[in-house]
């Protein structure tokens, strides 16, 4: 059947409406997430994921987003198009009816859309309510259709505007300056990622991106037939695989697509990432537990019947995860979601089906793949050994009376407040700073843990070794937390832990090697928001008794201009330098204080910089610094 006889099957009939639309400019944060940044590209989102939709029911092979001028966005694609005859319950059009109320669309009825993405449902409408204007073109039954909102209004009927030799839609929307008052500018890699992360996910679909607000457009045109294999290929490319070939599960049970791609590599990270109709579950979920506890048995069940393991030994899941990087991707008719960000699938029934489809494919790739599946369960057992080395180091992180409860982490200079919520930890570089620091800190809610050195690089070292460092171990046990698979939030001991180092490449190294650790062994104290980087001044200017400090050359170059007249000029080389007096003013007074929180909006692109920049290969390194090397300021610090 042609893609022009299918438009038949999907009509105003299959649009359902469940309620009305009045609330959403009035709270736009329960429908968006929040009016930041995050809120203003979620708008995208919506758009695209319709499109996406399409392709996902075999109707759309291109999808096209441009930014225009004025941070204007557009989202073409060559699906059916969508309906615009009139809808029997609103008496208006249901293209109208798409964009005008709340959860009305093709998703809810199952004979337009098998599947379908996006978190929420809320779609069309939610973006024509929060932009200043929407305009929508529709190409379908030979006809160029068009119609238009302002603040979610309509501004005039739909309207036939000219013929169309194929079918699709085309949505161009501006963000309402009135709701996103913190800004309406995208940020072109925010999009970027997310539109090659959805061609990884969907497999011959191809995505334009075009950012067309500069002097000359700049497009990023992504199309992988590989699909998820391509995606893990891409995840490995700065990593040592342990075998070549890249494991690939594609099965269909029940209604429910399963889709698993993996390899190992020579570190001792798990990067496991896991979707459900391309939304990323970041919190796991029932796809992610068939597929942890079938990778587990299967592994054992052959190291146990080639003799590579002994009848008393057994590996466990951290030991058969070490190094893995897998991508786990469901398309379900109806996900149920869970958790606190509402990222967590729920489905029971998606455990024991990506359990057995799993199953049959891993099982075979072993007996099929003997020389891989030795290298493979080689690389569990050395993870075994090093997890049974690490206990006794682990057990020392552990806090065992409130007399004791300090251990390595002696030097802490803890603050009096218990409340995790109001308490501060400031990790300083070396025993000058951390002398200064504290003198001058406000002992009721500010901590300081000096640091002898550079931290232990832990991309390049196991977990024993992680917690033989005595640096580490400080950190562990004044956070309290525990870390990796023991790791829980809930015992943080402070809700900001705050990076104090000089900024100078030395200050700098340390930093990234302690976000390093951060990331790879308590990632979810980023995800909160609690890790952030203090800002230290860079100068202080002195003229008579007036006292001035800049953060920055260009602060520096304002006020001098703003002085005027001969004054005297001191660069801070490193926060010994300064006194408690100056350095609480400066650098820890809340009321003043400048720091940078860190966020972790792209896991994929975190665990990509981090491989690259502190892992073992030397070529993606010297590359990235010579591609990089324009944008560095500063080098002389």
């Amino acid at each position: 059947m042609s893609k022009m006889d299918n438009t038949k099957q999907y009509d105003a009939s299959n649009i359902q409406i469940l309620e009305g639309l009045e609330a959403v400019r009035k709270r736009p944060g329960m429908y968006i997430g929040s009016t930041g940044p995050r809120g203003l590209h979620h708008l995208v989102w919506e758009i695209v994921d319709n499109s996406i939709d399409e392709a996902l029911a075999g109707f759309a092979t291109h999808i096209e987003i441009e930014l225009l001028k004025d941070d204007i966005v557009s989202v073409t694609d060559n699906g059916r198009g969508m309906p615009i005859d009139i809808h029997p319950k609103t008496g208006r059009s249901a293209l109208e009816t798409i964009f005008t109320v709340l959860h009305a669309g093709g998703k809810f009825d199952s004979s337009s859309y098998k599947v379908s993405g996006g978190l929420h449902g809320v779609g069309a409408s939610v973006v024509n309510a929060l932009s200043e204007w929407l305009n929508v073109k529709v190409r379908r039954n030979g006809k160029l259709y068009e119609q238009e909102y302002r603040r979610g209004k309509v501004e005039y009927d739909i309207r036939e505007i000219g013929e169309a030799n194929d079918t699709g839609s085309c949505v161009t929307f501006k963000a309402d300056s009135e709701i996103f008052k913190e800004t309406t500018v995208y940020d072109i890699e925010v999009l970027r990622n997310r539109i090659q992360q959805l061609a990884f996910l969907n497999k011959n679909i191809r995505i334009t991106l075009t950012d067309s607000r500069g002097d000359e457009p700049v497009v990023y045109s992504y199309h992988y037939e590989g699909g998820i294999v391509e995606y893990v290929d891409f995840l490995n490319k700065n990593k040592n695989r342990i075998h070549q070939g890249i494991i690939y599960c594609e099965k269909e049970a029940e209604g429910i697509t399963v889709e698993v791609a993996m390899q190992y590599n020579d570190s001792y990270n798990a990067n496991i990432y896991s979707f459900a109709n391309n939304i990323h579950t970041h919190e796991g979920g029932t796809h992610e537990e068939g597929f942890r506890m079938t990778l587990t048995r299967i592994i054992n069940k052959y190291a146990l019947e080639n003799k590579m393991l002994k009848n008393d030994e057994n590996l466990l899941g951290e030991d058969t995860r070490e190094g893995l990087t897998a991508i786990i991707s469901i398309k379900h008719p109806d996900p149920q979601f869970e958790g606190q960000t509402k990222t967590k699938l729920g489905n029971t029934e998606v455990r024991r089906i990506t359990s057995q489809l799993f199953a049959e494919v891993f099982e075979r790739y072993l007996l099929e793949h003997p020389q891989e599946a030795k290298q493979i369960v080689d690389k569990c057992i050395l993870a075994s050994r090093a997890r049974l080395a690490a206990k006794r180091a682990r057990e020392a992180t552990r806090r065992k009376s409130p007399l004791d409860q300090l251990g390595f982490a002696s030097k802490l200079a803890d603050c009096r407040s218990k409340d995790p919520a109001k308490s501060e930890m400031y990790i300083v570089e070396g025993d000058s700073a951390g002398g200064s620091a504290k003198q001058g800190r406000e002992s009721e809610f500010q901590a300081i843990l000096p640091l002898r050195g550079k931290v232990l690089n832990v991309e390049k070292a196991r977990l024993d070794k992680v917690l033989a460092n005595k640096e580490i171990l400080s950190m562990i046990q004044a956070i309290g937390t525990g870390i990796g698979e023991e790791f829980n939030i809930d015992n943080a001991r402070y809700h900001k832990i705050v990076i104090m180092t000089d900024a100078d490449v030395d200050g700098e190294h340390i930093r990234i090697l302690l976000l390093t650790f951060f990331y790879r062994y308590m990632k979810p104290l980023i995800e909160k928001g609690y890790i952030y980087i203090a800002q230290p001044p860079l100068f202080k200017i002195q003229q008579g008794k007036r006292i001035e400090y800049a953060y920055s050359e260009d602060q520096l170059k304002q006020v001098l201009d703003s002085i005027g007249g001969k004054c005297q000029i001191q660069r801070y080389k490193g926060l010994g330098e300064m006194n408690a007096e100056q350095l609480w003013e400066t650098t820890m007074d809340p009321s003043v204080r400048t720091l940078l929180r860190v966020s972790l909006d792209d896991a994929f692109d975190c665990d990509q910089i981090f491989s690259m920049l502190m892992g073992e290969e030397v070529e993606p390194r010297k590359n990235f610094i010579a591609e990089n090397a324009v944008y560095a300021s500063n080098i002389d610090a």
